[in-house]
């Protein structure tokens, strides 16, 4: 080619390689694990066990927050000050899969379990806190789900015991029904 043409024609091919990169970009992005999936649209919490249907249910920060948020200030043994945390109840949770048991056992991303008797659920606003602070918690920051109890204005709750039930980072809860065994 000469003259103009050549010049058009090159620059158009400059265009066509950067759109075609692009376009790879993307797409490479969006076959990612959870790429493409805006962080409301990803789970972060699956129940199973003894619940309704008896079908794991799967829940986005989306559906946890159209459980409705509980607000909770209260101390934590991990804090300096008292906190303002943000989250579902657990009780509005179970309630909404169906459970049938009388105790959770929630893991952490890294295996992790805790026991918990659903009690402690109905007796008290525990919260599967994911904000802090008025942020969203990231892994980093024990999220994306923390069990939080109302140490603040339950003196009862004050104690090892409940402390060594907040587990953070929560990734799966199973209901437990000890009385079928």
């Amino acid at each position: 080619m000469q003259g103009p043409r050549r010049g058009w024609y090159a620059a158009g091919r400059k265009g066509l390689c950067r759109v075609v990169a692009a376009l790879a970009l993307l797409v490479g992005l969006a076959l990612l694990p959870g790429g493409g999936a805006r962080a409301d649209d990803r789970t972060v919490l699956v129940v199973s066990g003894a619940i309704e249907g008896e079908t794991p249910v799967s829940f986005t920060r989306a559906d946890l927050v159209a459980l409705g948020m509980t607000s909770i200030t209260t101390e934590t043994p991990w804090m300096a000050d008292e906190v303002l945390f943000e989250g579902p109840l657990l009780r509005d949770l179970l309630e909404r899969v169906g459970a049938k048991g009388d105790r959770i056992e929630a893991v952490a991303l890294n295996n992790y379990r805790v026991e918990i008797p659903i009690s402690d659920a109905a007796g008290y606003d525990v919260i599967l806190a994911m904000r802090v602070g008025g942020k969203d918690m990231s892994i980093r920051d024990r999220g994306p789900l923390w069990l939080i109890y109302p140490w603040s204005g339950h003196e009862e709750l004050r104690q090892e015991l409940y402390y060594s039930r907040a587990i953070w980072q929560i990734r799966e809860i199973t209901v437990v029904d000890s009385r079928s065994r």
